[in-house]
């Protein structure tokens, strides 16, 4: 398969494939309770059989063209990684988001990795909306979403519950004028 370099510093974007299930699982244990805080991320994951289904998963998302899963690897080791939770080409609007262990963190890594997969959705895919959602507590996630030009539309109100507790969610939304507009450093 592919892999983006993602700079000089050893990173890299690569899709995570179900092949990936041991490797996945070893870094979800690494930064479970991180990664966890605010997104339920991979918590189904707990063992190598477990991991291998949602990575079948996310393939099966892929092929149907609804979704995708992409890892960002950091020295040859996942670190985190970026997604598609939502893919929907007939409306031309998607969602992206993104993780990370605490080893990947302050590196850049999801602004990085996510300008590729912005970039697609817009030139590749002809996506008109990307957004994204993050919990408003959860700040380097809005930090990111506002690097990359995302502008703040508000607030879903405790829109999915998440250990035990009913979340909130910051909506973010880019659309592809404004990507085309920005400058090509993005």
């Amino acid at each position: 398969m592919y892999a983006i370099r993602l700079g000089d510093d050893g990173a890299e974007l690569r899709p995570l494939e179900v092949w990936h299930a041991e490797e996945f699982l070893a870094h979800l244990e690494r930064g479970r309770d991180f990664v966890n805080r605010y997104v339920p991320f991979g918590s189904k994951a707990v063992d190598a059989d477990s991991a291998r289904d949602l990575l079948r998963t996310w393939a099966d998302r892929r092929a149907a063209d609804t979704g995708s899963l992409h890892g960002l690897w950091l020295d040859g080791t996942l670190v985190g990684g970026v997604l598609f939770p939502a893919f929907d080409a007939a409306t031309g609007v998607c969602e992206i988001g993104c993780w990370l262990e605490p080893a990947g963190t302050g590196r850049g890594l999801v602004t990085r990795g996510c300008r590729v997969l912005i970039d697609w959705a817009f030139h590749q895919r002809g996506m008109h909306r990307v957004e994204w959602h993050a919990a408003p507590e959860n700040i380097p996630s809005g930090k990111a979403a506002r690097r990359l030009g995302f502008t703040h539309e508000g607030v879903l109100r405790e829109v999915f519950p998440h250990r035990g507790v009913r979340q909130s969610a910051d909506v973010f939304s880019l659309l592809a004028p404004e990507w085309r507009a920005a400058p090509d450093d993005h």
